[in-house]
């Protein structure tokens, strides 16, 4: 981070990595060795069947011929032969490297062989295997028993998960030359997946509950990193990227009689720029040699610093100070609160004394003003009413509730503003479906049962409630455990299972190689994570609100937020843009080239990207899970600032990529109004960017701290009133007894007679004696009965 500037980073968000990238993260580099052992797995049996001939040369009946022959081979008892016949359909899944000249190639026979595997029903054939492995208790135990795990313990599991993955990632992934056939396919693996047959749990149940079991500590072999990524591409699959999430949400607006999206939120942030952050320090050994001279420096520099300002401010008037960094003075950084965190947070907080080089000062290209706002703003109901609320009382000096119409008496500035904020005023489905909620829980019995559309979003809600909390929870155990911020500690889970070799290294260089696998494996284990928490949090939102906030209700008590902002309290910039990768040893190049030996330098190169895609991408999910969960509630907002979320998430700002910057500065806004003053003074630049870049809300005073809304004492009432709702929720709708108020009494003697009663299976072996004790051995007072009637 000792560099000048950083550069801006050609970045393209999106619903996942290239196709090769994603494929290449399902292997660590341990598991390389294995890749030629099941090559010879297949060929053993395939030269045995088809002598002289090679896969490529067959034609697709012989290809279906040979893989319903190797399906056969997975019925048989013998343990290892059926791993080895596992292991040869791997490795068709893995595309026929061994005859392959290419990455290319080797990536479209991985297609062609993933779409004839599930054509031949290979999918559920393994998924049974998958079901045998997760409840075998004697690996189970045996791994337990272990001091230490290593690859060898999931080596079935690791098989199993491997055919799955590529066939969910290959079939997934569509392609402009792709024959009509494989479309049909697609969409009939999406449906098995979505809507499981025989009243059966979805498959991404089966997978959430493998990683319940593993954070419990009953199957710590269990390869976490795998089992992640499939999860998350199962849930991308068949509930939809981003893009079909746009998609559904235009239907769901227009079948609700909303009128449509101002705009796509996905295209506006590829079309905006990044800002500039404040300079730095030319070289960080410098800093830290110098840091007591410049603390004195600072004290000394205090006096010059109102006319430091003024000048940073008239060059704002004059251009746009986003543009290029101003050196002298950074306003930014020399404030109370940050000081107020670790020591190490933040170097920034010292570059107000560092004097800037003339080349920074002169900018390198021309500034161009920004023609109009990036967002359309918009207005809720609830602020015209708070607005007309306080006009009423200020000129006529009462009140009429929610009449939003009515403007009598009123001054004609108000009736103009009340134009303008009703012209852009936005009513989410979100907003609907509260109102909904509210009319049937108000008359239950005129409006009857509500029609639930069936889809994958609501069948996966519907499995997954029960154990939802526990569901979150071990996901956030895994992701402190594999945030580089975290400390080893010895009660935390242990996530290298699939990465460890059975020999630990015993050179220099296999030590770095293993190094390198296990920072990989860790922020694989990030990306896949925070991928799939908020693909839920979205598709949630999208279905139904209550869904939404009874998940994230649950993070937020799970400690998602703290969780969050630790991950970022680290040198974001060396996270983005660590080369935590051998691009030798990656999955399909080292399949078709000969591998070069392996030296120190070459294990440092790593690639020549400019950034991380896999880090930057986990970057931006957190940023945007952390505000799905805050967004609006002042509760969470005032966690964020009771952390001190502020110097973290302004460090973040270093990073010049736009989508990046944009949920940073979200998150910065919905606070400002809680961190006083001072704050605002000395982080003008902040503020600058704030009024750029993020959506403006009308009558929204987030900038100076006067909100309505933020009232301390309501914070706790906040979530109990969130919490009532959502319980209501579930049980209106997901709960099967119906023992409400409005339940018909029976008082039908024989009726209820004739219920048969659930009896405990020892009841027959006791109920003479019960009889005696609870029915004989009691004297009938026949006075009673008489004064009843």
């Amino acid at each position: 981070q000792g560099s000048v500037d950083c550069p801006n980073l050609e970045f393209e968000y999106g619903d996942a990595d290239g196709h090769g990238a994603e494929l290449a993260e399902l292997y660590s580099y341990t598991e390389e060795p294995e890749l030629s052992h099941n090559r010879r797995c297949f060929e053993e049996d395939f030269r045995t069947q088809v002598p002289d001939r090679r896969w490529l040369e067959l034609d697709g009946a012989q290809q279906k011929a040979y893989v319903m022959r190797l399906l056969d081979g997975l019925e048989v008892v013998n343990r290892d032969r059926r791993l080895r016949v596992a292991r040869a359909i791997l490795y068709l899944a893995q595309g026929v490297f061994g005859d392959c000249d290419n990455e290319g190639d080797v990536l479209y026979w991985s297609r062609c062989n993933s779409f004839l595997l599930y054509q031949l029903g290979t999918f559920s054939a393994f998924l049974e295997l998958l079901n045998m492995e997760i409840e075998n208790s004697q690996a189970c135990s045996s791994a337990l028993r272990k001091p230490a795990i290593s690859l060898a313990d999931s080596t079935e599991l690791r098989v199993l998960l491997s055919v799955m993955y590529l066939m969910v990632e290959n079939i997934r992934v569509e392609q402009e030359t792709d024959p009509p056939e494989w479309k049909t396919c697609r969409e009939t693996f999406r449906m098995e997946l979505s809507f499981p047959v025989h009243a059966e749990e979805p498959f991404a149940l089966l997978l959430f509950t493998m990683v319940t079991k593993f954070c419990s500590g009953h199957a710590p072999h269990f390869p976490m990193k795998k089992v992640l990524l499939l999860l998350w591409k199962v849930l991308l699959f068949t509930l939809g990227g981003f893009e079909a999430l746009q998609a559904m949400k235009v239907r769901r607006r227009e079948e609700l009689g909303l009128p449509p999206l101002p705009e796509d939120s996905i295209q506006v942030v590829r079309g905006m720029r990044a800002a500039s952050p404040p300079t730095y320090a030319i070289e960080l050994m410098e800093q830290q040699q110098q840091q007591q001279q410049q603390q004195q420096k600072q004290r000394g520099h205090r006096s010059r610093r109102p006319l430091m300002k003024q000048d940073s401010l008239d060059i704002y008037n004059e251009r746009d100070p986003f543009k290029n960094d101003e050196g002298g003075v950074d306003e930014e950084e020399n404030d109370d609160v940050d000081s107020g965190i670790e020591g190490e947070l933040d170097l920034m907080e010292r570059d107000a004394i560092m004097p800037a080089m003339p080349a920074q000062r002169l900018p390198i290209e021309r500034v161009s003003f920004p023609k109009g706002l990036p967002w359309a703003p918009k207005v809720r109901q609830k602020d015209i009413e708070h607005f007309l609320e306080a006009s009423r009382n200020k000129f006529i000096g009462f009140t009429l509730g929610q009449d939003t119409e009515t403007l009598i008496g009123l001054p004609r500035p108000i009736h103009e503003s009340v134009k303008t904020l009703k012209q852009h005023k936005y009513v989410s489905i979100s907003d609907i479906q509260i109102k909904n909620e509210e009319e049937l829980e108000k008359c239950p019995m005129s409006l009857g049962e509500e029609e639930v559309q069936e889809t994958p979003c609501e069948v996966l809600y519907r499995a997954m409630l029960y154990n939802l909390p526990q569901y979150m929870i071990a996901l956030l155990k895994i992701l402190l455990a594999a945030a580089p911020t975290s400390k080893a500690k010895t009660d935390s889970i242990n996530i290298l299972a699939d990465v460890l070799p059975e020999e630990m290294p015993i050179t220099v260089l296999q030590s770095m190689k293993l190094g390198i696998d296990v920072n990989r494996h860790k922020e694989i284990i990030v990306k896949s994570i925070s991928a799939l928490l908020l693909l839920l949090l979205k598709h949630f939102k999208l279905n139904h609100i209550y869904q939404f906030e009874y998940v994230s209700q649950h993070l937020v008590f799970a400690n998602c937020i703290p969780l969050i902002l630790k991950f970022f309290n680290q040198n974001i910039m060396s996270y983005i843009t660590a080369k935590n990768s051998i691009s030798v040893l990656d999955y399909p190049h080292c399949t078709v080239c000969e591998l070069p030996e392996l030296t120190a330098e070459s294990l440092e190169a790593g690639d020549n990207n400019q950034f991380c895609w896999r880090n930057l991408f986990s970057c931006i999910n957190l940023l945007r899970i952390l505000n799905k969960l805050t967004k609006w509630k002042h509760s969470r907002t005032m966690m964020l600032v009771v952390f001190k979320s502020a110097p973290i998430l302004k460090r973040a700002l270093k990073v010049k990529q736009a989508m990046m910057q944009l949920y940073v500065l979200k998150l910065l806004k919905i606070q400002t109004k809680y961190l006083g003053r001072q704050w605002r003074k000395s982080n003008m630049k902040t503020m600058s960017a704030i009024y750029q870049k993020v959506r403006h809300r009308m009558n929204d005073d987030w900038a100076y701290g006067n909100d309505i809304d933020a009232r301390p004492w309501d914070f706790q009432a906040e979530e109990c009133t969130l919490r009532a709702n959502i319980e209501a929720f579930n049980s209106r709708r997901y709960d099967k007894p119906q023992d409400s108020e409005f339940a018909p009494v029976d008082n039908c003697l024989q009726s209820v007679l004739g219920q048969r009663l659930e009896l405990p299976e020892d009841f027959h072996y006791s109920y003479e004696l019960w009889l005696e004790r609870e029915v004989f051995s009691q004297p009938i007072r026949w006075e009673e009965l008489l004064h009843c009637q």
